[in-house]
């Protein structure tokens, strides 16, 4: 059977999750979370773009991983979130990661973060889209 290769340049999606484990307390919070907790976080980024019609992809995943793993894991992972978040909820958790990660991320259009199984948060940059 013949290989087929696509060299259009549609956009296309593409999500990466990650893991990582760190404690944190929510300092404004009146509830359980007031203290000293951790968890378990898995997030996803995703990224759109265009196809390279010279590599059939739009980023690297081996880049991508390289990238969280620099700037987001090995500052997070087995950390204390409040060390470097006044006020760590998930929101906030979210926010920084893109933060972290735009500038070396072109195409960067999401995060998302699930600091429980069943429940996460959506963060889509500055702008913002539905």
């Amino acid at each position: 059977m013949a290989t087929i290769d696509y060299t259009d340049r549609r956009r296309m999606r593409l999500d990466v999750e990650f893991y990582f484990a760190a404690a944190h307390r929510l300092p404004r919070y009146q509830g359980p979370c007031f203290r000293m907790h951790g968890h378990n976080y898995k997030f996803f980024i995703g990224l759109e773009g265009e196809v390279d019609p010279a590599t059939g992809m739009i980023a690297d995943f081996g880049v991508i991983k390289q990238v969280v793993g620099d700037k987001v894991l090995a500052r997070a992972d087995h950390q204390v979130l409040n060390d470097f978040l006044e006020n760590p909820t998930a929101e906030n958790i979210a926010r920084w990661i893109w933060e972290a990660l735009v500038a070396d991320l072109p195409g960067l259009v999401e995060v998302r973060l699930f600091e429980i199984p069943d429940s996460c948060v959506t963060y889509r940059g500055p702008g913002g889209r539905p």
